[in-house]
């Protein structure tokens, strides 16, 4: 296995890990959710993968990126609903946050399920 391997599977692998465990807390997680993203697009750039699927998780990258901010800004202005007077339909602008996250983490198990086939078809 090559360095650029080698180094494309750690930065996959930690991003990974880092977006499933800032789900534990999605408020104060989503900036770790948010790097492990960002290491999971440097690994698959690093890999050199095909750009229909760098072009995936860079928009992965960005809806959560933009959820994220709004999530930010929304509490900064005292939050949504209840007593702050914002109604809470502003919470719609929070929405490609979970989004970015479930396309993520189902590319990430679909490459984990395709990786154990390969190893199994070679064994």
């Amino acid at each position: 296995m090559d360095a650029r391997t080698l180094w494309s599977r750690i930065l996959v692998i930690v991003g990974g890990v880092g977006m499933l465990l800032g789900a534990i807390d999605p408020l104060e997680g989503s900036v770790v959710i948010l790097v492990g993203t960002a290491l999971v697009l440097l690994g698959m750039f690093v890999g050199q993968e095909r750009r229909r699927v760098l072009l995936y998780w860079a928009a992965a990258f960005l809806l959560i990126a933009l959820g994220v901010a709004a999530m930010f800004a929304l509490s900064a202005v005292g939050g949504i609903g209840g007593a702050s007077g914002h109604s809470i339909w502003w919470g719609v602008l929070v929405l490609p946050y979970p989004v970015g996250w479930i396309m993520g983490v189902a590319s990430l198990l679909l490459r984990l399920v395709r990786s154990a086939r390969h190893r199994h078809a070679a064994t």
